[in-house]
């Protein structure tokens, strides 16, 4: 993606994954004004390792950054000391200083697998800047800013408050606290899961009281963890870690079930959904092969591609099965046009034009870069390459579009 994309493309590619947008049409005007956005994503290191759940949100900071938009990334050091009380049925326990400043710095290390780093296009701060600079009367201004009653709107609150269980004053901060960040750097979206939408919203609030635009949040969807059910942590044991080996991560998505495939590929990958329906129609898509192209893919972000194909060698040395799925009995025939051939080689590109039917030839390209085309079953990785094809050769595009190549007269 480039920083020229015009802005309806933005406002579509920005849009896939999200849940919730408040608003789309504040989005709209916001990148219409030719002016470079600050967006604000904040994480508080409560933990040492990042999980592909992370990298949800991360991805979508990324798409800001490729678009020419200045990426703040808050460290919450200051309200780690907190803990957000976000999906607790309890209080979190305080962390200490020295736990807090490990974990950012390996927070900024695994960050880097998805952000880009360069000084012009991030912007990393840390809460404690402001916060740890406020006085008592700085406070109990602050708390001015919302009443008790719009504080236990918040599901968390009202659902431990249903439940008699105790909430302690000093939960009720964290959500003023990191609205506060918002108004501290100006932000002009905030980005956060789904579960953080109460948090995000109250930045809205206080930047209207401060006289700030009010800033666009948008949120996206929770990433399921492997077992299907409950939000990928460390806590629950069904996550996959940015830095688990590529063996590890390939057998992890291998056994993720069925249903959480699209979930999977359209959070975590950059894969068209035209592709993402071709590999998870339950009507005539292998889930085998839709995994291994899944894992392939997520493996070669936070790895490399030599690393996948290893990963997927030794998982079916283990595991048996060459995960290819047998060919269909009517395949169609299709020329090869002569006129396109050179020296024995035709170009990819017009091979998937030609002989796929593909509409433009970005698209084609994009599909080669996806690994979404094979020849007699090998992915081709190369668009501006040229091959050489001979008649009986199968041209097959994702998991549904095959052709039977024929090369001169029949």
């Amino acid at each position: 993606m480039k920083e020229s994309t015009p802005v309806e493309s933005q406002v579509a590619s920005l849009l896939r994954g999200c849940e919730h947008v408040y608003t789309v049409e504040e989005l709209r005007a916001r990148l219409a004004s030719g002016k470079r956005l600050r967006v604000k994503l904040g994480m508080d290191p409560t933990a040492p390792d990042l999980t592909l759940g992370h990298t949800v949100v991360l991805r979508k900071l990324r798409q800001f950054q490729d678009f020419g938009h200045l990426a703040v990334l808050i460290i919450g050091d200051y309200t780690a000391r907190i803990g957000d009380p976000t999906g607790r049925s309890k209080t979190r326990p305080m962390l200490t200083t020295d736990e807090i400043k490990t974990n950012a710095t390996t927070y900024m290390q695994q960050a880097g697998k998805v952000l880009d780093l360069s000084p012009n296009k991030l912007e990393v701060r840390y809460n404690g800047e402001w916060l740890e600079k406020m006085t008592f009367a700085d406070v109990v201004k602050l708390m001015s800013e919302m009443t008790v009653a719009r504080m236990l709107e918040r599901d968390t609150f009202a659902k431990r408050q249903a439940e008699g269980k105790e909430i302690f004053l000093h939960e009720l901060l964290y959500p003023l606290m990191q609205a506060r960040d918002s108004v501290e750097i100006h932000a002009d979206v905030e980005l956060g899961g789904s579960d953080q939408t109460f948090n995000n919203l109250c930045g809205r609030d206080l930047q209207r009281n401060v006289g700030q635009p009010p800033q666009i949040v948008m949120t996206t969807p929770l990433l399921v963890g492997t077992d299907g059910k409950n939000k990928m942590s460390k806590s629950m044991g069904n996550y996959i870690a940015v830095t688990d080996p590529p063996s590890e991560m390939f057998g992890k998505i291998m056994r993720i079930p069925d249903e959480l495939m699209r979930n999977y590929f359209e959070l975590l990958t950059d894969v068209p959904a035209e592709m993402i329906a071709d590999y998870t129609n339950p009507g005539t898509g292998n889930p085998r092969d839709a995994k291994e192209f899944l894992a392939k893919t997520i493996i070669t972000q936070y790895h490399s591609t030599a690393d996948a194909q290893a990963a997927a060698d030794e998982f079916r040395r283990v595991h048996g099965g060459s995960g290819e799925r047998g060919l269909p009995d009517d395949i169609p025939e299709v020329a090869v046009p002569t006129d396109k051939i050179r020296d024995g080689n035709i170009a990819v590109i017009d091979l998937l034009v030609d002989c796929l039917g593909e509409k433009s030839r970005g698209e084609a390209r994009r599909l080669v870069a996806q690994r979404g085309v094979k020849l007699n079953g090998t992915a081709l990785e190369d668009a501006n390459s040229a091959i050489q094809v001979k008649t009986g050769d199968v041209l097959q595009r994702g998991n549904r579009r095959f052709v039977r190549l024929r090369v001169g007269n029949p």
